[in-house]
């Protein structure tokens, strides 16, 4: 995704997520036959650089081959503090070995099962006429032997038997070890953010009511909770100068319609330098906001000029949620930190003529993945809650997407409902909205009936690009309930 231009300095740096690889092997193979040991290694290495480049740091445990290595790593995995444990199965190993370095380390555990390439030459082995060698080099390729004794031990002991089959120099492979990678990463940034709760919800909506001890156990998030007070107050403290700047700044990032009043782009204004130091006094990572702001003036004018501000907030990488929306607060920041943006919507009809969901929501969208300029536009009325301010219309940018919705779930507490699909061109209400034109692989009609079967709340998250197997395994990782409509 672009970055927009503006500034990114909200953003508080986290330290990078770290994940501890190691080879698994058998200690007794490698006085036998000379030089194994070293090529095994090398393949954990190339391992490492896949990881890598999903901006992780990887902690390297080298070649755990018996019980002693396997309680040196996970003493190491507990003094680096690492997310997840990935296990590069580069020949047989004993299950207890694997049990040793597990248990004690207690993190998250990926197996990976990935032989040097398509097949093994069998014409070129038993020509070697060295049954050393021959074996030696059997042994560099049979990684798929102990993938079923790993997977029998987690089973017994209750662990989820994570694991990628396939070959160092298939790109399928590297794409899914780099999944897992972003999944880490993902998990281990949501259970150090910080998402601010501002107000209250909208009443009667029960869908978004939520039990913020579940959803921070489940994310390991930190729920402050906030005053619109405060944002009121710090509104009063912006400059006539400040008010200026970010006049200027909003009419480079927004086509402002000329019917907006000048009058209601400087409150917009004041709001987004308010909203700026709010974020920044709580080092918030997500937003979820709403107020009626009846019977104090200062606070009802904060709200209604808000929209502006928590986009731009949202395009820069702080997701700002309506309607006190906390669960697809964390939806859109999931989205964002994979990089496909995380634009606040529901949906509302079908257009059964062209076989496309129509999908938008009033309030902040995410610009930095629109459709050409977004619009700042005047509202008489939006969804019958506030009767002034400005918002903001746009479109989601045309071509994969992927919609991610937060639910309740009995089994696991919190499911991922996820469907992968495309915004495509059409005619859209221009009503201040941001608006999109849906297809899917099923007819709209049925992806209707299966998403509204997930039981999620009405409003979810879109990202662009497809991102469902990268959810998959995050929901995974954090042992979540897990749902792909399409």
């Amino acid at each position: 995704m672009p970055e927009t231009e503006l500034d990114d300095s909200l953003r508080h740096a986290a330290p990078p997520a770290r994940i501890a690889l190691c080879g698994l092997g058998l200690h007794t193979y490698w006085p036998q036959f000379p030089g194994l040991r070293e090529r095994l290694c090398g393949y954990v290495s190339q391992t490492a650089e896949w990881i890598e480049l999903e901006g992780v740091h990887v902690t390297h445990l080298g070649m755990v081959d018996s019980h002693q290595s396997a309680c040196a790593a996970a003493s190491l995995c507990r003094r680096e503090e690492v997310d997840a444990l990935f296990l590069h199965v580069t020949t047989y190993a004993l299950s207890s070995t694997v049990l040793t370095l597990v248990r004690r380390a207690a993190v998250p555990v990926v197996v990976l099962n990935l032989q040097p390439d398509d097949a093994i030459d069998c014409n070129a082995i038993n020509a070697m006429n060295d049954r050393a060698a021959m074996t030696a080099e059997w042994l560099a390729w049979c990684s798929a032997c102990p993938m079923p004794e790993i997977a029998n031990l987690f089973a017994r002991v209750g662990w989820p038997f994570r694991q990628t089959n396939g070959t160092l120099r298939d790109p399928a492979s590297r794409a899914e070890v780099a999944q897992w990678a972003c999944a880490v990463r993902v998990q281990a940034s949501l259970a150090q953010s910080r998402v601010g709760l501002m107000g209250h919800i909208y009443s009667g909506m029960l869908d978004i009511a939520t039990d913020i001890t579940r959803l921070a156990a489940a994310f390991g998030l930190h729920a402050e909770m906030l005053e619109v007070d405060e944002l009121s107050g710090l509104a009063a403290e912006v400059s006539p100068a400040e008010i200026e700047r970010r006049a200027c700044e909003m009419a480079d990032h927004f086509a402002i319609d000329s019917d907006c009043d000048e009058a209601e782009i400087r409150l917009a204004a004041r709001t987004s330098v308010a909203l700026d130091r709010f974020v920044a006094a709580h080092r918030l990572d997500a937003l979820a906001y709403y107020a009626k702001g009846s019977g104090n003036p200062a606070n009802e004018t904060t709200l209604r000029s808000i929209i502006p501000g928590a986009s731009l907030l949202t395009a820069q990488h702080i997701p700002a949620a309506g309607e006190y929306e906390v669960k697809n607060a964390v939806a859109m920041k999931i989205l964002d930190l994979l990089h496909a943006g995380g634009s606040f919507s529901e949906y509302y009809a079908m257009d059964l003529s062209d076989d496309v969901v129509l999908m938008g929501h009033d309030g902040p969208g995410h610009t930095a993945i629109a459709e050409g300029k977004p619009r700042l536009r005047p509202l008489g009325v939006y969804h019958g809650k506030v009767g002034r301010g400005l918002s903001v219309e746009m479109s989601v940018r045309n071509g994969p997407v992927t919609l991610l919705s937060i639910a309740e779930d009995s089994a696991h507490g919190f499911k991922l409902v996820v469907a992968e699909g495309a915004s495509v061109p059409g005619p859209i209400l221009e009503i201040g909205n941001t608006n999109s034109r849906y297809r899917f692989p099923l007819p709209a009609r049925q992806f209707i009936q299966r998403w509204n079967a997930e039981a999620p709340a009405h409003h979810c998250a879109i990202g662009i690009g497809h991102l469902a197997d990268t959810l998959e395994k995050l929901a995974s990782l954090a042992r979540l309930g897990y749902s792909r409509i399409c």
